[in-house]
């Protein structure tokens, strides 16, 4: 039984109890612990040493496009507010002069099978931007006949060109934050987005050929309540969409400076939070959804839904995903790629990112090679996050432990959300109940060997 069945009887004290600082596990060892000791030297010989495989793997390219137009005082990106055409095009060629760096170490042989670009805003770019790069992408790798190819959209300001754009660019399924429909909310946020004219792009993009769309909300912002958050819910399920993310709002001024615009007295409380939390999930769940995890919902018969329910879903920093076994290359500021046994995060910013170019070299800031604990440990965390269960003998037979005896801190760590009925563990698996897929991120935190105690202004979101 899917945990999620079990949500009409959710304790939101239990959930408030929980609501603590800590990652979203796209990656494990997470971001923080990367070290400028991992150079682009580093970076540059962990791609060579991939090419040696035999088979060599298939990979994804991610893009990032740092540009928006306006700045959405809830945003948590690497973005960069500009409405100059001459600096976006220069980071157009840029971006052209790392592929060209990285295409040419890459072994001709392995096939892209997934492609996205993420922001900042993609569609800040004109049409012509757009088609310009989707074709000079294409010029230096050989795509997959069966290519998934992602863009984020942002409707203000788009016209059916762009979609035009990125659909004979051979992106075939686009994500849309909408974030929440009330006005008031929309105004406390600097994000006016009028609903006909989000159907007016859905429906264009429908029209177009595109075969998949992610809608992305956000509960937690200011003068949000159930009441007025299910009006959303409403729209939402009517515009059917194959994929719901409903993330988080995470409040973090000291890290994101301009979330300082949105007045914390206007946020809802934590027990607000919390309540929209259940009724969105209850909602959705009526509505045909399925609750994925970590805030991502699906259709039944979405590739997702299917993925979790045959145990290969698979999750990196674009969250989860049917892809496994893709070595992921990032491209542009900031961005992160991830091989097996290795992380390596792009400088991030402008000036660096093209001097780096300049002396032809790649813009690796940081990153980090795994050690053999690192590659347990995420196993097991990327299957508690996924699947909701980690077999203890299968673990045991991959990598030569024994279970218990090499997770005795973290089974000790887990005894409060076990006592709690959000966790079981019997001699053969540990697995994830009831309220558990909630907290799924405090479940997998008991086995994060570098977790450090919670400091003034901490480093990760609240959990619930």
């Amino acid at each position: 039984m899917n945990p999620i069945q079990q949500f009409d009887t959710i304790n939101l004290d239990l959930l408030k109890k929980y609501g603590k600082p800590g990652p979203r596990y796209t990656s494990y060892p997470t971001a923080p612990n990367f070290s400028p000791d991992f150079t682009d030297e580093d970076y540059r010989e962990e791609i060579l040493e991939r090419n040696r495989q035999d088979p060599p793997p298939p990979i994804s390219l991610y893009f990032h496009i740092p540009f928006c137009d306006t700045l959405c005082y809830f945003c948590g990106c690497n973005m960069m507010v500009t409405r100059d055409r001459e600096k976006i095009a220069e980071y157009v060629r840029h971006l052209k002069q790392e592929m060209d760096m990285i295409s040419r170490l890459i072994d001709d042989g392995r096939p892209v099978e997934q492609l996205h670009w993420g922001g900042g805003t993609p569609t800040h770019l004109n049409p012509d931007e757009i088609a310009d790069l989707a074709q000079a992408t294409r010029e230096r790798f050989r795509f997959a006949d069966d290519l998934e190819a992602g863009v984020e959209i942002d409707p203000r300001g788009m016209t059916r060109e762009h979609l035009e754009a990125l659909y004979d660019g051979g992106f075939n399924r686009i994500s849309m934050g909408i974030q929440d429909f009330n006005e008031k909310v929309q105004e406390a946020v600097n994000r006016i987005q009028p609903e006909d004219m989000t159907r007016e792009v859905i429906e264009w993009a429908r029209d177009v050929g595109f075969t998949s769309l992610n809608i992305d909300l956000i509960y937690g912002l200011p003068f949000q309540s159930v009441e007025t958050f299910d009006h959303t819910l409403d729209r939402i399920i009517d515009i059917n969409p194959d994929r719901i993310a409903v993330f988080n709002y995470a409040h973090v001024p000291w890290m994101k400076k301009h979330q300082a615009l949105i007045h914390e007295e206007d946020l809802p409380s934590p027990e607000e939070k919390l309540r929209i939390m259940k009724h969105t999930i209850t909602r959705l769940n009526r509505a045909g959804y399925l609750y994925i995890g970590m805030d991502h919902f699906a259709r039944p018969d979405n590739e997702l839904a299917r993925a979790q329910a045959n145990g290969t879903l698979y999750r990196n920093f674009q969250g989860y995903s049917t892809k496994a076994g893709l070595e992921l290359f990032g491209l542009g500021i900031t961005s992160i790629s991830q091989f097996p046994g290795m992380y390596a995060q792009n400088v991030k910013n402008l000036k660096d990112y093209y001097q780096r170019l300049s002396e032809g070299r790649l813009c690796t800031q940081v990153g980090i090679r795994l050690t053999d604990d690192d590659i347990l440990r995420r196993d097991v965390i990327m299957q508690l996050m996924c699947n909701y269960s980690v077999n203890k003998r299968d673990v045991e037979r991959e990598y030569d432990i024994v279970f218990d005896e090499y997770f005795s801190d973290a089974l000790t760590n887990l005894e409060e959300l076990r006592n709690d009925g959000c966790v079981e563990i019997t001699a053969d698996a540990v697995k994830v109940v009831g309220p558990g897929i909630l907290v799924i991120r405090n479940v997998a935190m008991a086995f994060d060997a570098y977790l450090v105690d919670t400091q003034e202004h901490p480093l990760f979101s609240k959990t619930v």
